[in-house]
């Protein structure tokens, strides 16, 4: 029962991170070629931060994997459902799900795989003379915040066209694929793979990668979206999650995200967040502590409107995370398609 009750309390990262250190490095080696780089980099961090961890907590992990593969038959073994389920019981749905298209559809070239490892800018400057359907699938694929950052290095005339061509994706067709496979192999010298058609792009997907973008450029290219359909501009902001819809997360997880968030991040956040959304900081930190921050933020003269932009988005990028990991849920117009 012990280790029942401890088990519960690890995330699905930590359940992961205890699996992969059981296994040993060549073997755990083996599972991470089969992840993104962010995937990699939130299993590192797990298993950097985890130390001392009880017997009945790595039994409990190990029970529970044990467990779905011995209730497996002999039949069972190599189909689909088998897969799904001793990855999803190893790593969580959410992790497990990528790795799940990785082997049973073979969707994703290596080409794009690589993309996720080089710096936005690079990204930026190998596809920008690429035709705008191809950028907008190269974005779709990559994760929002790089995505975000490799739309701001692209020329300012491009971005309105990409981001109405990512919402209006609805699956690539094997062509599209094939021909970024046959672009992608020249840079890269390697061997395209066979590529079936993958659900990626759409509002949603507008939608986070807009969430990354500076204020300035996000509310300049939805005003650009607008002009040219109305529809799709208004669908984006529906979907896309903002400051102000802080006031929509639940007491809990504001207490949780304030854990996470550094005092003089808070402060230049809230110099430019409106009555709400500091009544509903206020309200879920101490009184002392809440005392304390109305006299900071009295205290603290004009700041830019960059600084306070900036601490927003720092905010916002911890709570993506912690919903993402299932710590908090977000609210907001998105609702939880977000979490």
């Amino acid at each position: 029962m012990a280790g029942e009750q401890k088990k519960e309390k690890l995330n699905g990262a930590e359940r992961a991170a205890i699996l992969l250190m059981t296994l040993g490095e060549n073997d755990a080696a083996e599972v991470l070629k089969h992840m993104s780089p962010k995937e990699v980099q939130k299993l590192g961090e797990a298993m950097a931060s985890m130390a001392n961890i009880p017997k009945e907590s790595v039994t409990a992990v190990l029970g529970d994997f044990c467990d779905t593969v011995d209730e497996q038959t002999e039949l069972g073994i190599g189909n689909e459902e088998y897969l799904k389920n001793v990855l999803n019981s190893a790593l969580g749905e959410d992790k497990a799900s990528s790795v799940i298209d990785r082997i049973l559809l073979g969707r994703h070239s290596k080409g794009l795989d690589s993309l996720k490892w080089m710096e936005p800018r690079a990204v930026a400057d190998m596809i920008r003379l690429e035709h705008p359907q191809i950028i907008a699938i190269v974005l779709s694929y990559l994760e929002q915040d790089q995505a975000a950052d490799v739309l701001v290095a692209l020329p300012e005339n491009m971005r309105v066209d990409i981001v109405l061509r990512i919402s209006s994706l609805d699956g690539i067709q094997p062509s599209a694929i094939h021909e970024l496979d046959d672009m992608l192999e020249k840079q890269f010298s390697g061997n395209s793979e066979s590529i079936r058609t993958s659900a990626v792009g759409g509002i949603k997907t507008a939608a986070n990668i807009m969430n990354f973008l500076d204020s300035s450029i996000e509310s300049e290219i939805i005003e650009k979206v607008k002009e040219v359909d109305e529809d799709i501009g208004t669908g984006i902001q529906d979907l896309m999650f903002v400051f102000e819809n802080l006031i929509e997360v639940d007491d809990r997880g504001i207490q949780a995200l304030l854990r996470e968030v550094s005092a003089e991040t808070l402060i230049l956040a809230l110099k430019g967040a409106d009555d709400a959304v500091k009544e509903k900081i206020l309200k879920n930190m101490s009184r002392r502590a809440g005392e304390m921050l109305k006299d900071d933020l009295e205290a603290r003269g004009p700041v830019k409107l960059s600084e306070v932009e900036g601490g927003q988005k720092e905010i916002l990028t911890v709570a993506r995370r912690m919903a993402e990991s299932g710590e908090i849920s977000l609210g907001g117009k998105g609702g939880d398609e977000y979490v």
